[in-house]
């Protein structure tokens, strides 16, 4: 087996590629989903970018590291049993006191939608290039 060099992203700086790479935000409302500054968003992306393509181009192991996260996939359907309405809510959101339709509170997850596991991952997860 061979050990491969690695190069560690932060989950700051992942999460800057996912808004603004995979999601297609501007860096403004990237920067905004953030919760920081345009040119400190500008800058954690810039950093990402260099050591994805340090990664990518010297053949290393590419880490995310520092600090918890969890990767949701998917969403989640939800009928109300008084008007029969149904609606999605995606997976890492509280579950819905009251229907988006009538307010009313009986409320379960759709039948086709049941038994569905959100994936998570912990730091130090490796996407290996």
């Amino acid at each position: 087996m061979i050990a491969l060099e690695k190069v560690s992203l932060t989950v700051d700086e992942l999460e800057a590629v996912r808004l603004k790479d995979l999601k297609g935000l501007d860096q403004e409302e990237a920067a905004v989903t953030m919760k920081v500054s345009q040119p400190t968003f500008h800058r954690i992306l810039e950093s990402a970018h260099h050591k994805i393509a340090d990664g990518l181009v010297k053949g290393k192991a590419i880490r995310i590291e520092g600090g918890d996260y969890m990767i949701w996939k998917g969403e989640r359907l939800f009928k109300c049993c008084d008007c029969q309405s149904r609606w999605k809510e995606p997976f890492g959101t509280a579950r819905p006191v009251n229907c988006p339709k009538c307010k009313g509170t009986n409320i379960h997850r759709a039948a086709q939608d049941r038994g569905h596991v959100r994936a998570s991952r912990k730091v130090g997860a490796r996407l290996e290039t």
